[in-house]
Order: structure tokens, then C-alpha cells, then sequence
């Protein structure tokens, strides 16, 4: 496909326009695990009211009076375990650059007017700073990708609504598109599967049990009518039909609790301190929700949640990694990506139909 010649008046000022822009968001990281680099994330996180429905005077009294007073100090001892040392940042944002480095070079390939660069809605590099690097290099076209398989309010909607926040500041505002879930893509539910079929075939033992662990929410959004617990329940249910599992061998649970209203069941450390109680040896965990491993995979699944299970009588634990920057982790961000890019590059159109 070959571009128009973009004719403007004399003296017009000079503009870049003509690009596509990919801008894949993730969750979010600290930028350091010391007490004020934790405070700064989690106050950033933990206001948004996406993510905490509470009555807002009742839970910014809460928020600053007690929670960033105590837990900036103890998630940083908890980041401090998975540190990646070598380039002194987070796992996720380490997996996310390369994700973006090798999704961007398969796209430009095909079309180089295509720009791929990568986000976290909650620390750095920040949402609105991408926005403004894909628009200042001629994007007037941009894709967000953000990275969760199953929709939430507290995850996807709310990327929906930092974009809105920054493109309401722009003069001229760039076409907008948004990746949707992609919970029960075939390509998704292909690369999974294949994953846990290969870290298994490496274990020293057979998993009496798979679980696969999603994050948790309150169980109040779902009765308000959050679709995440449905999409999270037919991820599970594709997986166990593409491994031949039987519902009694592969479990669906939910993770990381905060506070203490009821969240969505049955719960994750209790269902191995439940297993290991049982008799059950052997267990192996996977995390379908999460497109990379970060804090609530390596730390809380794979330290945490192996822990009660051996104090529980459990003997051999293990968490399957999360597809990140492998080559089917690519391919999976790939087909989203080439499904939505569809009208704006004619070769898009050609590869995905």
C-alpha cells in the first residue's frame, strides 16, 4: 500500500501524519521497590476508582492514613524477591520492552509505517507519554492493545479511561481503536495449552492436580455486572478441553485478596492448603490472566502459594510461566493485534483473512 502525498498551504506549520501507531499497555510496575518509589505506585494504583469502588472519603482516610503508611514497606520486600538486578526494574516491565521490540519488528516488517511501543497504566513508562511519543512520530492512526485475555472494569476500562483523559487534552486527536478480550481465542487457548503441556513434560513428577489461578476481584463487581469471572470460567473450561482434563484434575481459582470484603471463589491459597490436607502430592499452577510474569506469578504464586502447600503436607509444587515474550506469547499479541489492524493496512487485511 502506498501513501497519498499529503499536499498543505504555504506556511502551514510542520506536521507528522500518516503512521500507525501499536501501543501494547500493561498493568503497572513500581520504579524502584524502596518505601517512597512503592508509595508513589501504590497511591497511584489504589486511588483509581476503577480499582476501589469504595465511598471515596471513607477509603482516602483509609488509603493514607493506614495503607500507605504500612504497605509500601512490606510490597517492597515482596518486589525485592523477583528484582531483575541486571537491568534494575520489574520482570514486568523487562517482559513487556521486549514483548513490544519483537511484536514491532513483525509488524514493520509487513508495513513499516507501523510503530509499536509499550505502556503501564500505573508507573512508567506511562500511558499518556507513549500517546504523545506515536503522535509526535506522525501516528494518526493508533491501536491500544492492553494485555489482559479477560475484561475487567479494574484492568481494561480503566486504560479506556486514562486514554480518554489524555486524547481530551489533544488538538488534534489521533482515530482510536481498542483491542478487545481475547479470553477464548483460539490462538490464545492454542499457546496456553501448549505451554503447560511443555513445562509439564519437563517435571521430574505427574501433577495429581493443575489449577489455574486468575486474580481475584470482590464478588461485588460481579453482581454489579463485571463479565470477568464468566470469561475467566471459559478460558478454564477451553484449556481443560484442550488437555483432556477432567473437571475433578483441572481447578479454576482466584488470587491476591485485598481487604476484607468477600472476593470471587473458590481462592487460590486455599485450595492448595485444601489440596495438600487431601492427600494430593503433587500440584501444578498456571496463570491464564496474566500476560507476563510479574509480582502476582512469581512471588505470590510460585513462592507464597508452594509454601503453604508443602506446610500443608503438599511434596512438589510448581508454577508453570507465563507465556511473556516467547515465541507463542508473540504469536497470541500478534493475531490480536493483525485482527484489529484490519481497514487501516491492506496487508492485514490479506494475512488474517
Amino acid at each position: 500500500m502506498t501513501n497519498k502525498k499529503l499536499y498543505r498551504p504555504d506556511h502551514h506549520p510542520s506536521v507528522k501524519s500518516g503512521q500507525i501507531g501499536v501501543l501494547l499497555v500493561n498493568l503497572g510496575t513500581p520504579d524502584a521497590t524502596d518505601y517512597w518509589s512503592m508509595r508513589r505506585y501504590l497511591k497511584q494504583f489504589l486511588s483509581d476508582r476503577r480499582v476501589i469502588e469504595l465511598n471515596r472519603i471513607a477509603w482516602w482516610l483509609i488509603l493514607n492514613l493506614i495503607i500507605l503508611s504500612v504497605r509500601p514497606s512490606r510490597k517492597g520486600r515482596d518486589y525485592d524477591k523477583i528484582w531483575n538486578r541486571e537491568k534494575n526494574e520489574s520482570p514486568l516491565k523487562t517482559v513487556t520492552r521486549s514483548q513490544a521490540e519483537k511484536l514491532g519488528k513483525q509488524l514493520s516488517e509487513f508495513d513499516p509505517r507501523i510503530i509499536t511501543e509499550w505502556a503501564m497504566r500505573y508507573g512508567n513508562p506511562s500511558i499518556e507519554s507513549k500517546l504523545r511519543v506515536l503522535v509526535e512520530q506522525g501516528c494518526d492512526r493508533i491501536l491500544l492493545v492492553p494485555l489482559y485475555p479477560q475484561y475487567a472494569a479494574a484492568t481494561t476500562a480503566t486504560v479506556y479511561d486514562e486514554t480518554s483523559r489524555i486524547l481530551a487534552k489533544m488538538r488534534w486527536q489521533p482515530s482510536l481503536r481498542v483491542a478487545p478480550p481475547y479470553y477464548d481465542n483460539p490462538v490464545y487457548i492454542d499457546a496456553i495449552s501448549q505451554s503447560i503441556k511443555s513445562s509439564l513434560s519437563r517435571l521430574p513428577f505427574t501433577p495429581e492436580r493443575i489449577i489455574a489461578s486468575f486474580h481475584g476481584m470482590p464478588q461485588e463487581y460481579l453482581e454489579k455486572g463485571d463479565p470477568y469471572y464468566c470469561q475467566c470460567a471459559k478460558t478454564a473450561r477451553l484449556l481443560k478441553e484442550a488437555l483432556s482434563q477432567s473437571s475433578d484434575r483441572f481447578l479454576m481459582s482466584f488470587q491476591s485478596r485485598f481487604g476484607r470484603a468477600e472476593w470471587l471463589k473458590p481462592y487460590t491459597d486455599s485450595t492448595v492448603i485444601e489440596l495438600a490436607k487431601s492427600g494430593v502430592k503433587s500440584i501444578a499452577v498456571v496463570s491464564p490472566g496474566f500476560s507476563a510474569d510479574c509480582l502476582e506469578t512469581l512471588e505470590e504464586i510460585a513462592m507464597e502459594n508452594a509454601e503453604l502447600f508443602k506446610e500443608a503436607g503438599g511434596e512438589n509444587f510448581f508454577a508453570i510461566p507465563c507465556l511473556n515474550d516467547s515465541d507463542d506469547g508473540i504469536r497470541v499479541i500478534h493475531d490480536v493485534t493483525l485482527n484489529e489492524l484490519k481497514g487501516w493496512t491492506q496487508k492485514a487485511n490479506e494475512i488474517v483473512s
